[in-house]
């Protein structure tokens, strides 16, 4: 199981990076939303799949899931869907104010510097 989540991981990584080297903000905010779900799931692998308990200690059971990776991955998608909306945001901005949303465009000439 692990080897399957580390090929979706791969393939998660390098449609981000491909994505995030685009012109397109929008193309941007997505590779930074896959490469935000592609850590979250390299933090559920090195954490371990194993445990067929929930983490709640009663006597008798002594194969139990971490719940660190997974208080880790909570917090990191909170953190991620914020930082997602604040970018949508002035993603949505930037595009009332200068109708495009390529980076090309709106690095500006050399008339300003």
């Amino acid at each position: 199981m692990e080897f399957i989540l580390a090929i979706l991981i791969g393939i998660l990584f390098t449609a981000a990076v491909y994505l995030i080297l685009s012109r397109s903000l929008l193309k941007v905010i997505l590779g930074t939303g896959l490469l935000s779900h592609g850590a979250h799931l390299l933090i559920l692998t090195m954490g371990g799949l194993g445990g067929s308990a929930p983490p709640v200690l009663i006597d008798g059971v002594t194969d139990f899931a971490d719940p660190l990776p997974q208080a880790l991955i909570l917090t990191a998608i909170v953190i991620s869907f914020g930082v997602t909306a604040v970018m949508l945001v002035m993603a949505y901005r930037m595009y009332a104010v200068h109708q495009t949303d390529n980076m090309n465009e709106l690095r500006g000439n050399d008339e300003h510097d």
